[in-house]
C-alpha cells in the first residue's frame, strides 16, 4: 500500500479526515531513545496505538528498530505481534490463566501485577515463557505493594522460580517534575530492582524520560510523546506533531445578531455571523464539552471552548457540539478564502491535540483515543 493511501475505500463518503504522520512518530521515538545513554526505547501501543492504528504505527516503529512493545490486553498483543514478528510484546494487564495458550502461541509476555498473579503463573511449568514483574512504588494502581514485594523476595524459591525478565513500575506525577513523589518512586524502584539483578528495569514513561537519566534504567517506555502529545505540564512540547484532524464543511449559513445557535439555544449571536456547519461531532470523538461549557480543568482554570483553523485563521466553535455536527464562526474569514474552503482543521501543527483537549476539559490522551472510525484515515510515511 502506498504510504499516503487512505485506509477508507470510499474517502468521498467521509465528513472527517485524520492524517497520521508515521515518520513523525518514528522521529519522536528516535528522539526519546537518544535521551538515554543506552538507547533502549520501547513503544506503548495500547488502545490501538492511542487511537491512531496499531498496525501502521507498530509496523513503522518495528521497521525503524523498535523491539519492545507494550499493550494493555491479550487481544491487542496478538494483533501487534502480526507486525512485530520478533519483538518482545508485553501485556500490562497481567496473566489470565484461561488464556495461557494464547500467551504461548503468540509469544506474549504478561506483566505480573499481584501475588495472585504470581501464583497463577507458577502453578504450571511455563517452558520457554518468561514474565515481567510490576512493582507499585506509589501509584496505587496495578503492581505489588511494598509489603507484597517484600514477601515475594523473602521466599527465595518462589522468586527464583518467577525469574522475571523485566521489572517495571509507573510514575504517578512525572508530568509535574518538582513533585516530591517522583524522587520517592525513583528510590523505591532502584532498591526493589536490586533483588532481581539479571532482569531489565523500566520505570520511565513519557513524562518520566524528561526527569533525567536517573529514571532511565534499562528501557524507556513512552506512550503519549510518541504521538506528539504533551507529557509534561507547563513546558514547551519538544515532540513533532503527528496528527491532523479535519472536518468537512457541509453548509454555510448566515444568521443575524440576536439569533441563537444549536441545541438549547446555547449561544446567542452578538453580531451578524457566518456559520460553517462541519460534519463531525461527539460521535467522532469531538467531545461535547469542547462547546465551551465552562468545564474546570486540572489547575481549576475554565475551558475556553474549542477552536478550528482555516489556513492561519482560528475559528471558534459556536453553540453545542452535537452527535454528528459542529458549528464554527467563520465571519472573519475573507470571502475569497471561504469560497474555496472545504475543510476546517481541528488538530494540526499549530492547533495541537492537547489544545483541543484543554478546550474540552480533558487531556490529549483522551482526545486521541476517542477518535472514531468514521474518519477517512491517511497515513504519511512509514
Amino acid at each position: 500500500m502506498p504510504a499516503s493511501q487512505p485506509t477508507s475505500m470510499w474517502p468521498i463518503h467521509s465528513n472527517g479526515r485524520l492524517t497520521i504522520d508515521l515518520d513523525a512518530i518514528v522521529a519522536n521515538w528516535k528522539k526519546l531513545a537518544g535521551k538515554s545513554s543506552h538507547g533502549n526505547c520501547a513503544a506503548v501501543v495500547k488502545a490501538d496505538a492511542y487511537g491512531l492504528g496499531a498496525e501502521r504505527v507498530a509496523g513503522a516503529l518495528y521497521k525503524a528498530g523498535c523491539r519492545d512493545f507494550f499493550t494493555a490486553t491479550i487481544s491487542e498483543g496478538i494483533y501487534v505481534r502480526k507486525f512485530a514478528p520478533d519483538a518482545r510484546v508485553y501485556i500490562f494487564n497481567g496473566f489470565n490463566a484461561a488464556a495461557a495458550n494464547d500467551y504461548r502461541k503468540h509469544r506474549l509476555t504478561p506483566v505480573i501485577n499481584s501475588p495472585g498473579g504470581v501464583e497463577r503463573w507458577l502453578e504450571k511449568p511455563r517452558k520457554n515463557m518468561r514474565c515481567a514483574l510490576h512493582i507499585d512504588t506509589g501509584m496505587n494502581r496495578l503492581g505489588h505493594t511494598a509489603d507484597e514485594f517484600t514477601a515475594l523476595v523473602g521466599d527465595e524459591k518462589k522468586a527464583a522460580a518467577l525469574n522475571p525478565e523485566l521489572l517495571i513500575s509507573h510514575f504517578a506525577c512525572a508530568d509535574e517534575p518538582s513533585h516530591p513523589l517522583n524522587a520517592k518512586q525513583i528510590k523505591a524502584f532502584g532498591e526493589a530492582a536490586k533483588h532481581f539483578p539479571n532482569a531489565r528495569k523500566s520505570l520511565a514513561n513519557s513524562a518520566g524520560i524528561f526527569l533525567g537519566r536517573q529514571t532511565h534504567f534499562d528501557l524507556l517506555r513512552p506512550g503519549i510523546s510518541l504521538y506528539g502529545g504533551d507529557a509534561v505540564n507547563n513546558v514547551t512540547n519538544p515532540m513533532k506533531p503527528v496528527v491532523r484532524l479535519e472536518g468537512r464543511i457541509i453548509q454555510l449559513k448566515y444568521a443575524k445578531k440576536g439569533e441563537t445557535v444549536g441545541y438549547g439555544a446555547a449561544e446567542t449571536l452578538k453580531r451578524d455571523t457566518t456559520i460553517a456547519v462541519v460534519g463531525i461531532g461527539y460521535a467522532d470523538g469531538l467531545h461535547r464539552q469542547a462547546s465551551g461549557a465552562g468545564t474546570l480543568f486540572r489547575n481549576k482554570t475554565m475551558s475556553p471552548g474549542g477552536m478550528g483553523m482555516i489556513g492561519k485563521h482560528k475559528v471558534r466553535i459556536l453553540g453545542r457540539v452535537s452527535m454528528d455536527l459542529t458549528a464554527f464562526d467563520v465571519t472573519d474569514i475573507p470571502q475569497r478564502t471561504l469560497a474555496k474552503t472545504q475543510w476546517i482543521d481541528l488538530i494540526n501543527k499549530d492547533l495541537r491535540v492537547d489544545e483541543l483537549g484543554f478546550a474540552a476539559g480533558t487531556i490529549g490522551y483522551e482526545m486521541l483515543t476517542s477518535l472514531g472510525r468514521r474518519y477517512e484515515r491517511v497515513y504519511v510515511g512509514g
